[in-house]
């Protein structure tokens, strides 16, 4: 018997994401996951126009996950972090503050109508962020173990030897040599991969739920990368928190994502489990992302396929889709449609945790990446 009920497919013979449980827009149901991200929107008002950085984001994660945020430069990866910490509202752009709508639940607690103060006891406790370049982020006036101690102190009513103490503690688990001596050294004195870890063991001091880590591996050489990126891991085992890591580089991800969200203009293109992404991709985009990364099984002498020309102005996004400028397939749909309607994220099965916003039909993106974009790679 047919379900009355149930929204019919498209054309391309796909459900809409908000009919399978996608969480969608302010006012739905009460959260079931750890954190949702719900219709998040970020704008920025510019004297050239509105930079919509993020334009419409929405996902889940359950604790003890990893999730994957990819995309280039520009794509709102690290403005949709800094939405969940709750730090646009803190800063101004000019005289202009950020425009932010959605809902963010974070354990059953909505964040983006939550007073500032309530916002900022959690950051740092509940939630924390491993920002991208260290040596910024870090204080160079005071110590390492200082920066630690009052990250600490914030959330605990302890004396500075016991805040000391955990300090050192965390600088040995994160696998700095002679945590009891470096603990008094400033970031200038520490090494890129020790500046990085030295930001991990301040994220980590308070224990949080949640932990965002905005390119972790930025800067740092492929050695320090792989040991970053275990230790990231391993602590997430010991913590069981849930993580974010924000990348440009799906290689980054490859073995630590469970699930991989794929971005392009502030928008969600394809999301998924990290296995169905990278070994059935159903969006364009990801076929070109996937095509720009190193392979040590390659031969050395060949060349990488780059995704042709450069992403879109957030002030000016094109219509459409907003990846057709620079997509070799966005004349397959018939009609026009891709340049003229914007695509919905919809379920690539039924009973698929794999989404992906794409005109195609399911049948011709299955056809091109097998025949055409999978030999290549």
């Amino acid at each position: 018997m047919t379900d009355v009920n149930k929204p019919a497919p498209d054309a391309a013979g796909e459900t809409p994401a908000a009919a399978v449980g996608e969480v969608a827009a302010a006012g739905s149901p009460a959260p079931t996951s750890f954190l949702e991200v719900r219709d998040l929107r970020v704008h920025f008002p510019t004297d050239d126009g509105l930079v919509k950085s993020v334009d419409g984001l929405s996902f889940r994660l359950e604790k003890g996950k990893t999730l994957g945020i990819v995309g280039e430069s520009g794509s709102g990866k690290s403005v949709t972090s800094l939405g969940i910490m709750g730090l646009h509202t803190a800063g101004q752009y000019g005289r202009r503050k950020a425009r932010i709508s959605g809902e963010i639940w974070l354990n059953g607690q909505e964040l983006l109508g939550a007073d500032p103060d309530e916002v900022r006891k959690l950051r740092g406790r509940e939630m924390s962020m491993i920002f991208q370049d260290p040596l910024s982020a870090l204080h160079p006036y005071y110590t390492i173990g200082r920066q630690i101690t009052e990250a600490y102190q914030v959330h605990h009513d302890v004396a500075k030897d016991v805040a000391r103490k955990r300090a050192v503690e965390m600088l040995d688990r994160v696998g700095i040599p002679q945590p009891d001596k470096r603990v008094d050294s400033y970031p200038h004195e520490f090494s890129g991969g020790m500046r990085q870890r030295a930001m991990i063991a301040m994220s980590l001091v308070n224990n949080p739920e949640l932990l965002i880590a905005d390119e972790p591996t930025t800067a740092l050489d492929v050695t320090v990368q792989a040991q970053i990126l275990d230790l990231i891991r391993d602590l997430q085992k010991e913590f069981g928190s849930a993580v974010i890591v924000i990348t440009h580089d799906l290689g980054v991800v490859a073995e630590l994502a469970d699930d991989l969200l794929v971005m392009y203009a502030g928008r969600c293109v394809e999301r998924g489990p990290a296995e169905k992404v990278f070994y059935e991709p159903q969006h364009p985009y990801t076929w070109g992302l996937l095509g720009s990364m190193p392979r040590i099984d390659r031969d050395q002498t060949e060349r990488l396929i780059p995704v042709k020309g450069s992403p879109p102005s957030l002030i000016n996004v094109p219509s459409g889709c907003a990846f057709h400028p620079r997509c070799p397939y966005a004349d397959v749909p018939e009609g026009g449609v891709t340049r003229t309607e914007r695509p919905e994220l919809r379920q690539v099965r039924d009973g698929d945790e794999h989404f992906s916003a794409c005109h195609m039909a399911r049948e011709d993106r299955t056809r091109i990446w097998t025949e055409e974009i999978a030999p290549k790679l």
